[in-house]
């Protein structure tokens, strides 16, 4: 538990200033609508540290790839979202005295995220240099309604003293990344102008060259018998990525100008309203447990305003609109994680936009292949991309964490089963699995030492590993992936064989050489095993590691990353997140209850959960072995993983898509949801002071509400 935040089933709620904890808080506050979003940051002055941050969906930069040593194969680029136009600013001064916590004497402090509404408030009561005292309140949201309006008001009431109040709202284009590679900035500018009640500012961003353009309508109003100054400020917010590039200061100032005509109040009530809407199919509710409750709420929340399926060119970023680690980038995470929370949540549309996504980028895909060495249509996914394109700059996950591309496989096939959407191999897929089916073919070694398929210089989910040979997990996806991919064009040679010709056409596939060879592989492939544990290796040679228990650990020594070399590591047993776990969760029909419980107790004892994208795997298989109490910690660590700040980095910005894994740790884990023979099932496992667990399912068009109770 957070002893700054206020444990509330609907609130994030922080009740004292504390400088030390501004960026983390500015994380922790973000606010969005799946096409931007931004940081908690001030609106007026703050000297003090902070990571100002504006972001919108789309909008990146080809930043130079820096490292200290070239490699062929290596991307040019590394992707990343860029910092926007601070577009809250308001410049206070009393009696001539700037506003600034930093140099003023806090009083009094409250900030609310109200998740239900999607709104953000703060208050606070401040005694400036000056001796005047004053009280602000500021309430501001991105309309999820309005996709390209701000909206904020704040509001300041003088307390003490005789004095003299100057509010001036502006907008501050000239913002950097804090991830810049060389320290420079990444807009030109475009045009400005303003006047008493407006001001509006285009930038265009550098290479890429997306054009933006921030028109403010703003209004003050004063209350003299009430020492009160009340500023209204609407801003639209357009991109060439929806506009003609010459329209955006008219499209903006429409904006804009509609919000200001409309009116403050009746846009916080469309706000609401919006917000209770989504609410009223994604819900989740956990009885007799605020902090679980709390937890998931904010996971949630999240998520819903990280992406919302309105755009078929956007994803889901690791930190969403709450930072800049990771670029802004679209992972494997997405499949892995988030596409189970979408499909069934938001409906089918929204989550085969997140598959036609990757197939829109199939021949970048086959480009990447191609730059390391394949070809034939080969097609290799990348660990990092913002156009399909590589842009990942380190050499053990950009080469060797190939994993990602079972993931995608993984995903069609999840969707598949969830909707009952066969077609979509058809329309879309089965191009897909095939492009990732020749890449595995080509990537397989055999050798004839063994007698039997190896996958070397290879790094697993577990990234505190690399260039390891026979990864379990990776060697199981691959083969999982020739099988499933061979079954899928089946289908569709039987199911549209004019479909499957166009296919074979288009990409001069030979089934009669191509099949065979995929099984091959599949019946002779090596897979490394403990047999005396009668475990599944994590990769040949892990049993030749120094086996230290994670409950033997120094605390004063973790989280890992932070306090050892990476030599150190790498030579370490300590896993960062869930590996061959992963695959039993992936494919737990494959195997028994004992396997999964013996390997799940072995490789827990040894997890570090070092990788957001862990404890929700491990409390999964946890619940389904039955051992609640490590289910139930497992979920609270994953669920509030950032409100409690487990691995010291929130103030980076949040983990989005590991929250999506927080969604699938209770249903699939405590509610115990699967889908069997295109049916939902469930097996529900509560911890044992849970009163009851409510939630909504979209499953194949109808929205169900499943109630447990203890």
């Amino acid at each position: 538990m957070n002893p700054y935040l206020t444990t509330h089933p609907w609130k994030i709620i922080e009740t004292r200033f504390d400088p030390a904890r501004v960026k983390a808080a500015e994380s922790l506050f973000s606010i969005g609508n799946g096409i931007m979003g931004q940081r908690a940051n001030f609106e007026e002055t703050y000297t003090g540290e902070t990571l100002p941050g504006s972001y919108i969906g789309g909008v990146y930069y080809p930043d130079k790839t820096r490292v200290g040593w070239w490699k062929n194969g290596y991307p040019e680029y590394f992707a990343k979202v860029l910092n926007s136009a601070f577009w809250i600013g308001v410049e206070v001064k009393v009696n001539g005295q700037l506003l600034d916590l930093h140099t003023a004497k806090t009083l009094d402090f409250y900030r609310e995220l109200d998740m239900q509404h999607g709104l953000l408030t703060r208050r606070f009561t401040a005694q400036l240099p000056n001796k005047v005292v004053v009280e602000v309140e500021a309430i501001r949201f991105v309309s999820m309604l309005r996709t390209e309006l701000g909206a904020m008001r704040y509001r300041l009431k003088v307390l003490s003293g005789d004095a003299q109040v100057e509010i001036k709202p502006y907008i501050n284009a000239d913002v950097k990344n804090e991830d810049a590679n060389y320290d420079e900035k990444f807009w030109d500018f475009v045009a400005e102008s303003a006047s008493p009640s407006s001001q509006s500012v285009t930038m265009c961003t550098k290479k890429s060259r997306f054009s933006v353009c921030w028109f403010a309508q703003h209004e003050v109003s004063e209350a003299p018998r009430e020492r009160t100054v009340t500023l209204y400020k609407y801003v639209g917010i357009t991109s060439s990525l929806n506009h003609d590039s010459r329209d955006l200061a008219r499209a903006a100032q429409a904006v804009a100008a509609e919000a200001q005509k409309v009116g403050f109040d009746t846009l916080l009530q469309e706000q609401r309203s919006a917000w209770e809407e989504k609410w009223a199919h994604c819900d989740v509710e956990i009885g007799g447990d605020d902090e679980a409750q709390q937890g998931i709420r904010f996971c949630i929340f999240q998520l819903l305003q990280t992406y919302t399926g309105k755009d078929a060119r956007l994803n889901v970023g690791p930190k969403g609109f709450t930072g800049e680690k990771y670029g802004g980038s679209t992972y494997w995470d997405t499949e892995a994680y988030c596409i189970p929370f979408y499909l069934a949540t938001a409906g089918e549309q929204v989550a085969r936009e997140l598959l036609k996504y990757r197939y829109n980028q199939l021949p970048k895909a086959i480009e990447n292949a191609t730059k390391l060495g394949f070809s034939g249509g080969a097609a290799l996914y990348p660990m990092v991309t913002m156009n399909g394109e590589e842009c990942h700059n380190e050499w053990e996950i950009t080469f060797e964490e190939i994993h990602r591309n079972g993931a995608i496989a993984y995903a069609i096939y999840n969707y598949i089963r969830y909707t009952g959407d066969q077609n979509y191999l058809a329309d879309y897929g089965a191009e897909v699995l095939m492009g990732i089916a020749r890449f595995w073919t080509q990537r397989i070694t055999w050798s004839g030492a063994r007698s039997r398929y190896v996958m070397l210089g290879v790094t697993g989910p577990n990234e505190y590993e690399n260039n390891v040979n026979n990864n379990w997990y990776t060697n199981y996806i691959a083969c999982w992936c020739l099988r499933y991919a061979k079954e899928s064009m089946e289908w569709v040679k039987k199911s549209q064989p004019q479909r499957y010709k166009a296919i074979i056409e288009k990409t001069l596939f030979d089934e009669s050489a191509e099949w065979p060879q995929w099984m091959d592989i599949v019946e002779k492939m090596h897979f490394p095993k403990d047999e005396a544990r009668q475990i599944f290796l994590q990769q040949d040679g892990y049993m030749d590691k120094e086996q230290i228990l994670v409950k033997d650990l120094d605390p004063a020594q973790r989280p890992l990353n932070q306090k050892w070399s990476w030599d150190r590591i790498l030579r370490s047993c300590f896993i960062k997140q869930a590996d061959v776990l992963q695959g039993l969760y992936f494919f737990e029909d494959d195997f028994d209850i004992d396997t999964i419980a013996r390997n799940f107790r072995f490789y827990e004892s040894r997890t570090v959960h070092e990788s957001s994208l862990s404890p929700c795997v491990h409390a999964i298989l946890a619940a389904k072995i039955g051992d609640m109490d490590k289910a139930y910690d497992l979920y609270l660590r994953t669920s509030r993983l950032d409100l409690d700040d487990y691995n010291k980095e929130v103030d980076e910005g949040l983990h989005i898509t590991s929250m999506a894994g927080s969604w699938m740790a209770v249903i699939q884990g405590f509610a115990g949801m699967r889908v069997k023979e295109g049916q939902l099932t469930f097996e529900p496992k509560l911890p044992k002071h849970w009163t009851h667990l409510s939630f909504y399912i979209n499953f194949r068009g109808t929205i169900k509400k499943l109630n447990f109770k203890q």
